[in-house]
């Protein structure tokens, strides 16, 4: 049987490193479910959890909406802040008022830094074997 049809669903998409999180809001009472399990379980730090719920914070709605979060990829660090970015994300689909305290904290904007690839013969991206002069 299909869900109820009358049901508001608001979705946003929230990408960091290489994790890719996919966010559902729908009104509710505040639960954030991540990957099946409530967000305090899934995230091994109290402040990712934190981190995540910014964008509710800055809009006063962290007990409005209940959110249902599908992360994949890269770590638990990079999963919270694509999570952090899909939530401002569905916010912003929710209400176009919201954006001026999204865009004023920072929190509509995707953060860029991936990991420098290795270079051939240097260690790392950057390190190169020690100079030796004799």
């Amino acid at each position: 049987m299909a869900a109820n049809k009358n049901t508001v669903m608001y979705r946003g998409t929230g990408r960091r490193k290489s994790s890719v999180a996919q966010v559902i809001l729908t009104p509710g009472t505040g639960e954030i479910i991540v990957n099946g399990k409530p967000a305090l379980e899934f995230f091994p730090y109290a402040t990712l959890v934190q981190d995540m719920e910014q964008p509710l914070e800055a809009t006063g709605t962290k007990s409005d909406f209940s959110i249902k979060i599908t992360v994949k990829g890269g770590g638990f660090t990079g999963q919270a802040g694509a999570a952090r970015l899909g939530i401002a994300r569905a916010l912003l689909e929710a209400s176009k008022d919201y954006k001026p305290e999204l865009r004023g904290k920072g929190l509509l904007t995707r953060d860029a830094r991936v990991k420098e690839r290795k270079k051939y013969g240097l260690y790392g991206a950057r390190r190169a074997p020690q100079f030796s002069k004799r």
